[in-house]
């Protein structure tokens, strides 16, 4: 695809913000402190960043798809966990509140998640419901105006940080599978919520992670989002977009480590040349920068399917399965053009090897993309 002047310029400026904010120190210091970073989050949200997808209606820029996509691309290219800071607020966190919320929650919630005020996190994943979503335990009873919420929420992206949850649980107990699960909007700091200890990751460190319990937390009826019983057709859709920015994350870092494993082999020698004079190596990086290639036109497609409202979930699918197995290929073969200096912790390619990892298994594994992608092409055959 070649970008028209404005997504170009777009890519300029999210390139240049990336190399220029997104120190090596900074890097650094969240791979080994896992801690959330909150003024480069503020720098972030100042530049519009958290708002990109958001209306303008709604404190946001109103930016299409593929400008979401380009903006994580580069943002991943120098650093995957930074990525993510922009990410949530346009894709899981705010998106469920775009499909299915009122106006007047849209007006309540969205505009201080556009600036970057406040957290939204998303909330699907139990300990004993992954792959299988629809698998929820946690409940959702209503006791007069009220709803009761109990369960718990497992692998929360940014939870430790968070002002408010967008919680999937079940309303009709009746109901089999992914039916009768309802979306709720939790604030985290309503009685009876509580948070597990920060995860132990191997990588996308500096994003904190952990599971929310809810003991009989009580929640008001204005905080369901969308109809009563209809909240797992939400939680799908609202993944399509997910996994869209997802891939433009894998591809972010699959650049990366080709960027990485290029300078690499131009610089190191051995008997008495450059290692990229050896076809071993240059073999290599022609096919990480073909898989790339690949990798990124079916981001953009899937961007512009869902820019001009088309079905784009098995283009989603896609583009997340191949750009995660992908990321995954490419940080293998950045580590072993590196050799034992991929090896070491000084060298960035040791931790796109960790970062990448995560790619084919967060917001659907590579597995469940082939599912949806079979499912949605023998049914439409």
């Amino acid at each position: 695809m070649i970008l028209d002047a404005k997504h170009a310029m777009l890519q300029k400026l999210f390139r240049e913000f990336a190399q220029t904010e997104f120190t090596k120190e900074l890097q650094d210091r969240l791979d080994q402190t896992g801690e959330f970073d909150w003024d480069i989050h503020k720098k972030m949200a100042k530049y519009g960043f958290m708002g990109l997808r958001i209306p303008k209606e709604y404190g946001g820029s109103g930016m299409d798809y593929l400008a979401y996509a380009l903006m994580i691309e580069e943002l991943a290219r120098v650093d995957a966990v930074l990525s993510i800071y922009a990410n949530t607020s346009n894709s899981l966190g705010g998106g469920p509140l775009l499909l299915a919320g009122s106006e007047e929650q849209k007006k309540k919630y969205l505009p201080p998640v556009a600036s970057g005020e406040k957290i939204v996190v998303f909330c699907l994943t139990e300990p004993g419901a992954g792959s299988d979503a629809g698998g929820t335990t946690t409940t959702a009873v209503q006791d007069g105006d009220d709803f009761i919420l109990n369960g718990r929420k497992t692998f929360v992206s940014g939870a430790p940080m968070a002002d408010w949850a967008i919680i999937f649980a079940k309303t009709d107990p009746t109901a089999r599978g992914s039916r009768g699960i309802s979306m709720f909007i939790l604030d985290m700091k309503l009685p009876g919520v509580t948070l597990g200890a920060p995860e132990k990751k191997m990588g996308i460190n500096g994003y904190p992670t952990c599971d929310i319990v809810m003991e009989n937390v009580r929640v008001p009826g204005d905080c369901l989002v969308g109809q009563l019983n209809k909240g797992f057709s939400i939680a799908m859709r609202t993944l399509d977009g997910g996994r869209l920015g997802m891939a433009a994350q894998a591809v972010g870092i699959a650049q990366s480590c080709l960027d990485e494993a290029v300078k690499y082999a131009k610089e190191r020698k051995q008997f008495g040349r450059p290692i990229s004079d050896f076809q071993g190596v240059s073999f290599m990086l022609a096919d990480m920068e073909a898989e790339i290639q690949a990798a990124r036109q079916l981001v953009y497609h899937a961007a512009e399917l869902k820019d001009h409202n088309m079905d784009a979930t098995r283009a989603c699918s896609a583009a997340k399965l191949i750009a995660a197995e992908t990321a995954n290929r490419c940080a293998y073969k950045a580590v072993q053009i590196h050799g034992g200096y991929g090896y070491i912790k000084e060298y960035k390619v040791e931790r796109l090897y960790r970062d990448a990892r995560i790619c084919s298994i967060y917001e659907g594994t590579s597995q469940i993309q082939q599912v949806v992608i079979a499912a949605d092409l023998l049914k439409n055959a």
